[in-house]
């Protein structure tokens, strides 16, 4: 069973922030979890270029274009090392010689269904979404995303009939033909397609963009709308229009195609993206996967306002697990979560130095004081730890990465009650006093909490990579253990790299 995890891809005006490594890492847990399971798997994420707003940027920092996007798709890029992330393609759309020719193929599919027509429109556009709103949905008559005012807009262009497919739409949303998640998200969708699509702008005048952007086949006064171009990465990162046999594997014969998004943007994911395919004919995504924002002082974390958090230099300072176990133990399923350092500091102490870390270092501890490294049989597993893999399918299975890490915590916290409950050196002394079933029972006890261990070692790897394999090299695999090293750094101390 084949599976392709995406993220959306971010506009390349300004430096990545800590929103985008949330997206980012919660694609890559669910890539690194299917693969262990032994699944095939192609994750792919990527740079937005085409955008007005890159090219307004670019003129406003006094620089050129291509220069300025190329500069910050490498930022966006280089987040794979410090939150070591496992993407197997990186796409950016404007240089990228996949995309234009799958965007150019898509378009002529759809041209070809008669879905396309040309006309003047005046509307209010909003440039940090790059999209029209209607009045009604202007709250004291600014963006709901944006919170400014959006400008009055008033030109020639194509637009695609996205009215057209509403019945499609609703058939396939309801029966969960294309899942979206969570379900306050999936019922916001429907009631957006249940009050009437309207048919939407699918390009802008070349002029306005001074030339950035893929030009309309057939028309080159015209660009292509950026969303229209960056939807269509999907496919076009597998080679669509090229002939690449990647396009079927991981597309048209993938069991899961699935779509990891904010939810600003859950309306062109679940809505119009699946109206384009239709309009296409090309299969459909099985899931839209939708995390809400991540906030500072209760202001949504974003370049335009100030308050970007840098993931790297968060993770340069306290490590990529300390960064990835906030994102992903802390950061609600529904619902804004606020970001403080100490928070950060405090749920990677507890958890991971005080919790996992120590129950590892006590038990390599408790092995090689008691029996000289080696680990004896006689390990039961039980309770969470017997069910622990089955949990963590289910949760991730379900997007909800705050109860998959809690199966993690309930198998560490039950493996600190063994110890305490047992007392192996306890156990120690009376099998120094001769008693035969101390010796048993001790046996047992280190072999369970080894055989604990190792799971946790195993079953945190994909929210972990780094701490998991230092914990496994310790850890080993057969009948003896390394020694003891901290695998996560108390970071209430000053932290030395």
């Amino acid at each position: 069973m084949t599976s392709y995890f995406t993220t959306a891809i971010p506009y390349v005006n300004a430096a990545p922030h800590l929103g985008h490594a949330l997206e980012l890492v919660q694609a890559d847990v669910l890539a690194r979890h299917a693969r262990s399971r032994g699944r095939p798997v192609r994750f792919l994420t990527g740079t937005d270029d085409n955008a007005l707003k890159n090219v307004a940027a670019a003129r406003a920092a006094g620089v050129d274009v291509r220069a300025f996007v190329e500069g910050n798709a490498a930022r966006f890029a280089g987040l794979r090392e410090p939150l070591a992330l496992s993407f197997d393609d990186f796409i950016s759309t404007s240089s990228d010689p996949r995309h234009a020719a799958g965007v150019e193929r898509l378009w002529r599919r759809c041209a070809a269904a008669g879905d396309f027509y040309r006309r003047r429109y005046e509307g209010l556009y909003c440039a940090g979404c790059e999209q029209f709103y209607p009045e009604a949905e202007l709250a004291g008559g600014l963006c709901p995303e944006h919170r400014t005012a959006p400008e009055t807009v008033a030109e020639e262009n194509w637009f695609f009939r996205l009215s057209r497919y509403t019945d499609q739409l609703l058939e396939i949303l309801e029966s969960g033909r294309v899942r979206v998640e969570p379900r306050a998200r999936r019922n916001e969708v429907l009631a957006f397609v249940r009050a009437g699509l309207a048919d939407f702008s699918v390009s802008r005048p070349a002029a306005r963009a001074g030339g950035w952007g893929i030009p309309v086949p057939g028309d080159p006064d015209q660009v292509v709308y950026v969303w229209w171009d960056a939807l269509a990465n999907y496919v076009t990162a597998l080679g669509y229009g090229t002939g690449d046999p990647a396009y079927e594997r991981w597309w048209v014969d993938s069991a899961e195609r699935v779509h990891v998004i904010g939810k600003g943007i859950v309306r062109f994911h679940a809505v119009y993206w699946p109206a384009l395919l239709l309009s296409a004919g090309l299969p459909l995504p099985t899931a839209v996967f939708v995390h809400d924002y991540l906030t500072v002082d209760g202001a949504k974390l974003a370049k335009s306002a100030g308050n970007a958090v840098d993931p790297a230099g968060l993770a340069d300072r306290y490590g990529g697990d300390a960064v990835r176990w906030w994102l992903l133990r802390e950061v609600a399923r529904t619902g804004d979560t606020d970001f403080t350092l100490d928070r950060l500091i405090h749920r990677a102490d507890t958890d991971l130095a005080n919790g996992l870390g120590n129950l590892v270092n006590r038990t390599l501890t408790l092995v090689h004081k008691y029996r000289a490294g080696q680990v004896p049989p006689g390990a039961r597993l039980s309770g969470a730890s017997a069910t622990l893999a089955a949990r963590i399918d289910r949760t991730l299975g379900n997007f909800d990465f705050r109860a998959a890490t809690d199966a993690l915590v309930s198998v560490v916290d039950e493996g600190n009650r063994l110890v305490e409950g047992t007392r192996p050196w306890e156990l120690a002394r009376a099998e120094r006093d001769g008693d035969g079933s101390a010796t048993e029972l001790l046996d047992t006890v280190l072999a369970t909490l080894v055989a604990t261990c190792r799971l946790l070692a195993t079953e945190s790897q994909p929210f972990l990579p780094q701490g998991a394999d230092r914990l496994r090299t310790q850890l080993a695999s057969g009948s003896r253990v390394g020694h003891p090293v901290p695998a996560f750094p108390r970071l209430s101390f000053p932290h030395v790299k």
